[in-house]
């Protein structure tokens, strides 16, 4: 076995793109390690750590041999009727095929004969002699380089003025140690060490010397100043943030991963400090002043106790200055002009009233095929007050037609052409500056919920009516225009808009009827197909089973449910408790079972109406079974009336005797065609009767 050692390569680059290095560094450590494993360098027991910095990407593996174990190959090369001849002599075609090989005729004798598919092959068994490590990690950085998912490539010109690469960022040097070894690889132009560089300002020693792989990240804090683990940095970027938010009082730092995965990316030795603001500009909405923070400066703003915003916020210094007055002064200097903008344009916004900026949505194209953001509206508008109406009346409606006209307004307002996310934001400050009403205000921010998985649903009818029909416009719009997802390709969001129809209908138990406010959207576009309004609610209804799933219920639970498409998405949980306490019934089995035969002698039969003489009921398990459907069924039809879904199913389930006696005794196919359409029609009933909650045949297994 070859002596086995740690590894530690390195990547020494300029700075990398920020919001990439995260999945850099997994990508360039993941895709070396797996071309180890591969090659049998590196074993099930070896172990990874990645290292990510604004400077570097690098791997350290455990347990890689020197060389991998040599490996027993079976090699293919011909079918026998091609290799051999009639005496059984080797062809030409099989002796220079050997000879590729580096065999000879000698090899003939100790080929492999098997079947290949229908016909018998000759098989060529070898020695294959395994890669050294020098070999085998060449191989896997050409891969990994090759397979990195680099935003943007840059080409440029190595040291000796005629040869030019392309990487994400020029390389400067390049670290392969197993054990205390340097590993003789290269690539982009850089032959390996067991030199790397550390922090720009504050390293000890440049270059700093790596004695071995199990040293480097220890050596690296030490002698460069750097803190070569994304998570290990990124941990103690978040400790400092908590530690001087605590000692600057009762504050807290705003909460945002991707911000600090982005400052974790941007320094190799953090230094969180505390800095400050004129309390004069929280004048200003504190969404504009903490989006200005974060966006433009990657600062972390301070919160109170009760989540509004202070005049500190912290910096993440990439230098640990004895005196770090310069450091704080710097920063207060730079983010004051940065305030001041968000100022004026709130100061600027608030001259103009919501309502005088809605003629200019006319100039804005929504979509070449649908339209302006101004004939947008107006569609919204519509939806929105028949859903308004709907919901709480003439009053909810009125309201939702005003803010379904104002919702997009901010659009054309500088402080959201400067800031997009903060669309629906600035127009409930808007409207409350206008003196609108408070349900209108707040309608204009939530139309957008929920925004993602999670998110708060709008916090009144007014909000609810507008982010519906906001919703449903998107939707029965690019619907009705073919622009439909597909695969995992959904640039417009359906999947999320449909998501949040969903969930506003089902957690509000909205009085609404689907396929009623999905025609209404669809009816706004007179170019939409006829089928367009039932592929949008089979759209919605796939969204709906998938959440469902999501939360818990079993497949066949959801498709019972769902397969009667329930108008009131508000009922469809209590139908699913319905159905599962009816599961755990002892008839459920045999009364889904006989349900799924009913369905299948319906379908065959197609002429049954749910019509039933009594005189032509001849057997005594029929006049049983017509007995107990005219006992029970109204009994179960109240209770489902009533919303009582389990009842319902439960007092059905005491027909499973009088079910199951009638087709062991009854003919439903008789002969006589009167006799035939009564049974179907005591089917029809008591399929009717039995498929109000569900479609019970889809639990028979």
């Amino acid at each position: 076995m070859s002596k086995t050692a740690n590894l530690l390569v390195e990547l020494f680059v300029e700075e990398l793109p920020p919001k990439a290095l995260k999945k850099l560094g997994h990508a360039f450590a993941g895709a070396l390690f797996d071309h180890l494993q591969a090659q049998g360098l590196a074993t099930a027991d070896s172990r990874l750590t990645a290292f990510a910095s604004p400077r570097r990407l690098a791997a350290h593996v455990t347990a890689v041999a020197a060389q991998a174990a040599d490996k027993a190959v079976s090699q293919k090369l011909m079918p026998v009727s091609v290799a051999l001849d009639a005496g059984g002599h080797p062809t030409p075609a099989l002796l220079k095929k050997l000879q590729a090989l580096g065999a000879g005729a000698e090899a003939v004798p100790g080929l492999h004969r098997a079947l290949d598919g229908k016909a018998e092959a000759l098989f060529y068994k070898s020695t294959a002699k395994g890669a050294t490590l020098a070999e085998g990690l060449q191989k896997a950085l050409n891969e990994a380089i090759a397979r990195l998912p680099i935003p943007k490539v840059m080409t440029y010109q190595l040291a000796d003025g005629w040869s030019d690469v392309k990487f994400v960022r020029p390389a400067h040097a390049l670290v392969a140690l197993h054990g205390s070894e340097v590993v003789a690889v290269s690539v982009l132009g850089l032959e390996a060490g067991n030199t790397t560089h550390g922090h720009r300002f504050e390293a000890a020693v440049d270059p700093v010397r790596i004695a071995d792989a199990d040293s480097y990240a220890a050596t690296l804090e030490r002698d460069g100043a750097v803190i070569a683990s994304f998570e290990d940095r990124r941990a103690d970027i978040a400790r400092q943030l908590a530690q001087v938010a605590a000692e600057a009082g009762d504050a807290r730092p705003i909460e945002d991963d991707a911000l600090l995965d982005e400052v974790t990316a941007l320094v190799e030795r953090p230094n969180v400090l505390l800095c400050q603001f004129e309390p004069a500009f929280l004048e200003v909405p504190q969404e504009c002043l903490i989006l200005t923070m974060k966006a433009n400066q990657k600062y972390f703003p301070l919160l109170d106790a009760k989540g509004k915003l202070t005049n500190r916020f912290l910096v993440v210094s990439n230098i640990r200055p004895a005196d770090p007055s310069a450091v704080v002064g710097g920063n207060e200097r730079v983010v004051r002009p940065r305030l001041a903008d968000a100022r004026f344009f709130f100061d600027q916004d608030r001259k103009k009233t919501l309502a005088s900026r809605v003629p200019e949505l006319a100039k804005v194209v929504y979509h070449n095929k649908l339209g302006t953001q101004g004939e947008r509206v107006e569609r919204v508008r519509a939806i929105a007050k028949v859903i308004g109406a709907r919901i709480g009346g003439d009053h909810v409606a009125f309201l939702a037609d005003q803010a379904a006209m104002l919702a997009k307004a901010d659009l054309v307002t500088d402080m959201v052409g400067e800031f997009p996310e903060l669309q629906g934001t600035m127009g409930r400050y808007y409207a409350l500056n206008d003196r609108l009403d408070h349900a209108v205000a707040d309608a204009i921010e939530d139309h957008y919920k929920p925004r993602f998985a999670g998110d708060s649903l709008p916090r009144n009818q007014v909000g609810l009516a507008t982010a519906l029909a906001d919703k449903l416009e998107t939707l029965a719009g690019l619907f009705s225009i073919g622009q439909l997802p597909s695969g995992d390709k959904d640039p417009f969001a359906l999947r999320r808009h449909a998501l949040g129809i969903v969930r506003m209908l089902m957690e509000q138990d909205l009085p609404l009827e689907l396929d009623e406010i999905v025609a209404a959207a669809v009816g706004l576009f007179p170019a939409a197909e006829p089928k367009t309004a039932d592929l949008l609610s089979d759209f919605v209804y796939e969204r709906l089973a998938g959440l469902l799933r999501e939360q818990g219920y079993s497949a066949q639970e959801v498709d019972a449910v769902l397969a009667l498409r329930p108008q009131r998405l508000g009922d469809v949980a209590k139908r699913l408790a319905a159905v599962r306490a009816f599961a755990a019934l002892p008839e459920a089995a045999a009364l889904a079972a006989a349900n799924k035969r009913i369905a299948n002698i319906l379908k065959k039969a197609g002429e049954a109406d749910a019509h039933v003489s009594e005189v032509l009921l001849r057997e005594e398990a029929e006049k049983n079974l017509h007995a107990a459907a005219r006992q029970l069924a109204p009994k179960a039809g109240a209770q489902f009336d009533a919303g009582d879904y389990a009842g319902s199913l439960q007092t059905l389930a005491g027909l499973r005797d009088t079910v199951d006696a009638f087709f062991d005794q009854v003919m439903v196919n008789a002969e006589d065609a009167d006799l035939r359409l009564n049974r179907l029609g005591l089917l029809m009933i008591l399929h009717r009767a039995m498929n109000r909650v569900a479609d019970l045949s889809r639990l028979a297994t």
